[in-house]
């Protein structure tokens, strides 16, 4: 594993300074794990802070992605996306584009991906999950 790449919604509770998902990316940072954010999550968040214009949260995200940096999409992205998608059309199982293009990111680069959304996510083979928003057992 390649460390961790955080959803859309970790990404959101961080802003707001979520102790149980502010401790893990500590614990992570002290484990050695790299986190960084996605493309996707970074586009949906910043939109999200501009539309509201959140301006406090949105200086505070700045930091957040420059500390710990962006995994973008390439062709092997849009390929396992693609691949992706083809799977869990045929199995009438089919979830956002936005949300396969985030799991393709993590599966290409080998990380966990850090999110509140497992319902969705658990349907791709090979995705590597854990929330962060649920204490640890």
């Amino acid at each position: 594993m390649n460390g961790y790449l955080l959803d859309t919604n970790i990404v959101t509770a961080h802003l707001k300074k979520n102790p149980l998902v502010r401790r893990r990316l500590r614990n992570a940072e002290i484990a050695g794990h790299p986190v960084m954010l996605n493309a996707i999550s970074y586009y949906e968040t910043r939109r999200g802070l501009l539309f509201a214009g959140a301006h406090e949260q949105l200086r505070a995200f700045e930091q957040l992605w420059q500390a710990l940096g962006i995994v973008m999409i390439d062709q092997a992205v849009l390929d396992k996306a693609a691949e992706i998608y083809a799977a869990l059309r045929k199995a009438g199982q089919l979830i956002e584009d936005a949300d396969i293009l985030i799991a393709a990111i993590a599966i290409v680069h080998d990380m966990t991906l850090v999110t509140n959304n497992t319902a969705h996510f658990i349907r791709i083979p090979d995705l590597h999950l854990e929330d962060w928003l649920v204490p640890p057992a």
